[in-house]
């Protein structure tokens, strides 16, 4: 979504002690301290990928510093940046979508972190490699040679040509010099992007991975692509650096899709992705609190995190109304709190932290007012305030 860069000026440091200040008992355990490997978080509130196309020429500038630091000083333990495209000859992105390879896009983010890190918060870069995945108004124009594991869109369309092994390597090297610079820049870990259609996921999917090869056929097989990104990653490192690594079962084109049918064939997904090194999963649906398969009650977050035994960020529609997807995003849902339904599964231990997109994208304060109980100042997502985001 493209929007105005904001141009106040940045947050003020939070105090150390401010994030339980007045947490009742109703929010408290979202504002408890978490340990995601080596890097302690002040509490459970993430903010998610959320992108706004306002980096020109890939480069984030002073304003993309101060839009992550403000919902760190307000008390979001964890920010997730936006998808950053990844240094590779067949990526490229909308305008205005934020580059994590070059000297300039680099040296801002390291003001972000810088900012973010003054602010009292936490912050790692997501890793995007969009794969055969284009739309209009793309810049650069899309590379002649399209990266994919059988050159298929999101459509089910021949586009191209099957990833050759050199293809793949190739992928799985961008994705380490991006980590590699993130961890270089003062980063707190990295989160790689295998969700939605992209890349890593076209690898998941069976939609688009038809291969029969060592990189296809069942889920064990079509995650060999995400477990060799997450073990180099991992190598390149060291055993310290928190990598996330998010997945979905819906993608931008089909929010019906589904990688696996049952939690056997999540288990025999994600576990070449644990073994690599997986530190943490990022567990996007659309409505967080869904079962995740029939004849179950257990979400899909808490499948992932009872079969893998790795700490969970769940995501979706987290403090909206039980309305559609679409509806909520247009601003047509009514509940501006929402967080009830959020506590009682960190309580049953369903996952560890929660990520809570739109709210906080309409509304920087919205995890400060929930700790602080000021409940009757939440508001719903409102559309109209990506026209002057702050």
């Amino acid at each position: 979504m493209s929007t105005t860069s904001p141009t106040s000026e940045s947050p003020e440091v939070r105090s150390a002690d401010t994030d339980t200040a007045a947490a009742d008992g109703k929010t408290a355990a979202l504002f408890e301290p978490f340990r995601l490997n080596g890097v302690t978080l002040d509490n459970r509130v993430v903010y998610p990928p959320m992108t706004r196309q306002a980096s020109p020429d890939g480069i984030p500038g002073p304003d993309v510093a101060d839009y992550y630091a403000r919902r760190a000083a307000n008390g979001v333990g964890l920010v997730i940046t936006e998808g950053t495209l990844i240094g590779h000859s067949s990526v490229s992105g909308p305008a205005g979508i934020p580059r994590f390879h070059g000297e300039q896009p680099l040296a801002g983010w390291a003001h972000v972190v810088d900012e973010v890190h003054r602010a009292g918060g936490r912050i790692v870069p997501q890793l995007w490699h969009p794969g055969i995945y284009r739309d209009t108004g793309y810049e650069p124009e899309p590379p002649a040679r399209q990266v994919g594991p059988s050159g298929l869109d999101l459509h089910g369309e021949q586009v191209g040509e099957p990833a050759t092994d050199t293809d793949i390597t190739e992928a799985v090297e961008a994705h380490v010099r991006a980590a590699v610079d993130a961890q270089r820049l003062g980063f707190d870990g990295v989160e790689l992007h295998g969700a939605h259609g992209f890349l890593i996921d076209q690898f998941l999917w069976p939609a688009t991975n038809r291969r029969t090869d060592g990189y296809g056929g069942g889920p064990a097989a079509r995650a060999r692509f995400g477990a060799e990104v997450v073990a180099a990653v991992r190598q390149a490192t060291g055993p310290h650096f928190p990598i996330i690594f998010r997945f979905s079962q819906w993608k931008v084109t089909d929010y019906t899709a589904r990688v696996v049918e049952t939690p056997g064939e999540l288990d025999r997904l994600l576990a070449p992705l644990t073994e690599a090194g997986v530190d943490a999963y990022h567990v996007s649906t659309r409505r967080f609190w869904l079962p995740g398969f029939e004849g179950s009650d257990l979400s899909l977050a808490a499948w992932t995190k009872q079969l893998t035994g790795k700490p969970v960020i769940a995501v979706g529609s987290v403090g909206l109304a039980d309305s559609d997807f679409q509806e909520a995003f247009e601003g047509r849902a009514t509940e501006a709190a929402g967080v009830t339904r959020v506590v009682e599964a960190l309580d049953r231990g369903d996952f560890d932290l929660v990520a809570a997109g739109r709210v906080l994208l309409s509304d920087p304060e919205w995890a400060a007012k929930v700790r602080d109980n000021r409940t009757a100042e939440l508001r719903p997502f409102d559309p109209e305030s990506l026209k002057s985001l702050v």
